[in-house]
């Protein structure tokens, strides 16, 4: 009973609803495919990324997040390769050490951080063969998703492995706060909760047990002059990600319906419709 009422209570309210309501404007029709699949390149002209209602749904495409991110002077991953049929992959022209990235989806489903054949995500050894046959049913069955190979990116160390993730959630320019997640997994792993000056706040979602308090990377200012700049241009509320690597903040990606808005604790609700309402109102 207790567990029913802690659900309910994480997973209902206005800012879900709202989250909801977003998702289904959003993905909801004959055309959301197309418009999230649509060509874009940085050179595009401003006018063309918003030439539809919700245009923003362009950047839910991975490598269109990349052109956008880039066009306003983020740092980002080389990119090796791009495309939708695996065949014409040449690994032997890949480094030792690689990312592979769907350009839709969430929850780093069909990610895989390749370190010298191991990766690191489900911790398994892949042959190229085998990735490539994965890839290949993926685009059986959406025939529009293509995958990006892309830079490992290392540390701000130096060393390879699992990057931190740093989560800015943002309405039009103002940054509510910042999710830091030490991965261990896709799923796994400890969060915390800092606002843009790195004081630590409470916990706004439920998602990851709490993390132990710990110092700002080296490029916070980049990533929150970044993360204003994007968030301004994408002009709603959404959650951006950066990483703080050995060549400083790159660019992750943007996701607008976060967690599809469940999961969040009382604190993290007040604390977003406040941001929303007084920076987004009446937006979407």
């Amino acid at each position: 009973m207790i567990n029913t009422i802690t659900d309910y209570l994480r997973n209902s309210g206005e800012f879900t609803k709202r989250i909801k309501d977003r998702h289904d404007t959003f993905w909801k029709n004959a055309d959301a495919e197309a418009i999230r699949n649509a060509k874009m390149t940085k050179d595009d002209h401003f006018e063309k990324w918003q030439d539809i209602p919700h245009w923003q749904r362009k950047l839910s495409n991975k490598f269109n997040a990349r052109e956008f991110a880039y066009k306003h002077g983020c740092k980002l991953p080389e990119l090796y390769w791009k495309g939708a049929d695996p065949d014409s992959i040449d690994f032997s022209k890949l480094p030792a050490n690689y990312v592979i990235r769907p350009t839709t989806g969430h929850c780093s489903s069909l990610v895989f951080l390749m370190r010298d054949g191991l990766n690191l995500f489900d911790r398994k050894m892949y042959k190229p063969d085998q990735i490539r046959e994965i890839l290949k049913q993926e685009t059986i069955n959406k025939p529009d998703l293509e995958f990006l190979f892309e830079e490992f990116l290392e540390q701000e160390q130096g060393k390879h492995g699992i990057l931190n993730d740093y989560k800015f959630f943002c309405f039009n320019g103002e940054i509510a706060c910042i999710q830091v997640i030490n991965r261990l997994g896709p799923n796994q792993g400890y969060g915390s909760f800092y606002d843009e000056n790195w004081n630590r706040i409470r916990k706004v979602t439920h998602t990851y047990k709490p993390a132990k308090p710990q110092s700002a990377p080296a490029c916070l200012q980049d990533m929150v002059v970044a993360a204003k700049k994007l968030s301004k241009a994408y002009g709603i509320f959404v959650r951006i990600d950066f990483y703080a690597t050995y060549k400083g903040c790159v660019f992750g990606e943007f996701t607008p319906t976060p967690s599809m808005g469940r999961n969040y604790s009382s604190f993290g609700r007040k604390l977003l419709l406040n941001y929303w309402d007084k920076y987004c109102a009446g937006l979407i």
